[in-house]
């Protein structure tokens, strides 16, 4: 079945970089690439705008969403890929999810920086406030510069306090591509394991029994978040997939007000999914 990928765009190198990683990511895969510009300048300079200046940039608009396909099509020649483009003139959440219903979208991918290049998101607030919004798509964060590697290993934080269904999909499917190996983390030792969490990870067992994994458990961290990038140096991996649920570890890092000024900025792709239930 064809997937439909969402590529927001601010026709900026790092959201050009986020592009080019999923042309190889779905190399072998029959896609549709869906370009999304958003017009959306802020309130502030909203009411300042005459209509010729509207007028102007929805034409400037449309014409560098054309020259991006054309440079999508030269740079990635592959007869399984074609691409659209949409221009929008609402903000870029309520812009992404209206492309996210319309076209059936599987994954938005996007460049770590958010839509901005501003110093002060480094992972980006703009990132980070979609992936607390957006809840219909898998969002798939490529970091700057971030060139593409065969994703051999694919790490899995979990905490085993939930069931696994549906979620799982898009880990499976990514894991389908390459064969890859997933690597499930549990940042606790294994003493004292109730028995909901003895039941949640057999289930998880069950789900992934047509796939290659592995458990690894480390000791507490006080940070989770180093924890995290200390898993990813130590097995190798490619790519870093994470649930979105209710006050989980990636709610805790959008919520968290520190993370919301300095970022949470992995090494690697970052493939965050949304919660089902």
């Amino acid at each position: 079945m064809s997937k439909n990928i969402l590529l927001p765009t601010d026709f900026s190198d790092n959201a050009w970089n986020a592009a080019l990683y999923a042309f190889n990511l779905y190399a072998e895969q029959t896609c549709t690439f869906h370009f999304l510009h958003s017009t959306k300048l802020p309130v502030s300079a909203s009411y300042s705008m005459s209509n010729k200046l509207t007028r102007t940039l929805t034409k400037n608009g449309m014409k560098d969403l054309s020259d991006l396909k054309q440079k999508a099509i030269e740079s990635n020649p592959n007869p399984k890929h074609s691409y659209t483009v949409t221009l929008s003139s609402s903000d870029l959440k309520i812009a992404l999810e209206a492309v996210i219903k319309k076209r059936d979208i599987d994954v938005v991918v996007m460049g770590s920086r958010g839509i901005t290049n501003s110093a002060e998101f480094i992972f980006g607030s703009n990132t980070v406030s979609i992936i607390g919004r957006v809840k219909s798509s898998a969002i798939l964060v490529v970091p700057d510069r971030y060139e593409f590697e065969v994703p051999k290993n694919i790490a899995f934080p979990t905490d085993f306090t939930r069931n696994y269904g549906d979620e799982l999909i898009p880990l499976k499917q990514l894991t389908d591509f390459y064969n890859s190996n997933i690597e499930i983390l549990h940042i606790i030792s294994q003493e004292n394991l109730s028995e909901a969490y003895v039941n949640n990870l057999n289930q998880l067992k069950a789900s992934l029994e047509n796939h290659t994994y592995s458990f690894r458990y480390m000791p507490n961290y006080i940070s989770k978040e180093q924890a995290v990038k200390d898993f990813i140096e130590q097995f190798d991996i490619d790519i870093l997939v994470m649930i979105n649920y209710q006050h989980s570890f990636i709610d805790s890092l959008i919520n968290e007000p520190l993370i919301r000024r300095l970022g949470f900025q992995p090494s690697i792709p970052f493939l965050v999914i949304p919660c089902l239930a």
